[in-house]
């Protein structure tokens, strides 16, 4: 099976076809010699639905839609993208701010992430996934902290790096297997996604494959190859 049928199966199977993959992080190039990287959030109680995704001063965030009706902010408002010199992080929670810190301290990806543990949210005990652009040693990592198979209350690290990443396509990682109950975390390695066109084409391809009724954000950032960045959002609300 060559590359491209590879990504568009992985596509098709998993975002296309699938209610509810959850938050979603996938790391890759473009065709247009660019790096990417695209966030989004799905939910389906309205306090996850009522949110929408900021960017503002190079930084992504997830902010409430309509603050009256926010229930609990604690596992779904906080900072997705950050920047760390020539480190482009990437998460779907507060982990984001740790990561930061630690690359800040010329720290390590992984040294950072290894103290974090799965949400705490039972019974569906969301995993934890990241994600860093690294254009000082060009490539990619991506992690995803889920909850033990054995016990459900202590957490597995899975950490993947890839230096070589073909133009046209990505590696994406979701926090969901697909909807039910209690949800089923992602399994196996990232997938190979495609990454076809400009960041418009990007983020226009991704939304529509995003199920309608549980979508609530996207945003794709593009880094050009002298390390200047720019976040595109599309937002339900």
């Amino acid at each position: 099976m060559s590359s491209t049928q590879n990504a568009t199966e992985n596509f098709e199977r998993h975002l296309a076809n699938n209610p509810y993959p959850g938050r979603g992080i996938v790391l890759g190039r473009s065709t247009k010699n660019t790096w990417i990287q695209i966030y989004w959030i799905m939910g389906r109680s309205e306090n996850s639905r009522n949110r929408t995704l900021v960017a503002e001063d190079g930084t992504l965030r997830t902010e409430a839609a309509d603050p009256k009706k926010m229930d609990d902010p604690s596992l779904v408002i906080y900072t997705a993208m950050h920047r760390v010199k020539e480190q482009y992080i990437v998460t779907n929670g507060a982990q984001t701010d740790a990561l930061f810190a630690c690359l800040f301290q010329d720290g390590e990806f992984v040294d950072s992430l290894l103290p974090w543990s799965h949400e705490p949210d039972a019974p569906n005990f969301t995993p934890r996934i990241s994600g860093c652009t690294d254009l000082s040693e060009p490539g990619i990592w991506l992690s995803i902290i889920k909850a033990s198979s054995s016990d459900g209350r202590s957490s597995e690290h899975q950490f993947f790096h890839y230096a070589d990443v073909p133009e046209g396509f990505g590696y994406g990682i979701t926090t969901y297997q697909g909807d039910g109950k209690p949800i089923p975390p992602f399994e196996g390695t990232p997938l190979l996604m495609p990454l076809a066109g400009d960041s418009d084409a990007i983020a226009h391809t991704y939304w529509e494959a995003l199920d309608r009724d549980n979508r609530v954000g996207l945003a794709v950032r593009t880094i050009e190859v002298d390390g200047s960045a720019t976040i595109d959002v599309t937002n339900k609300l």
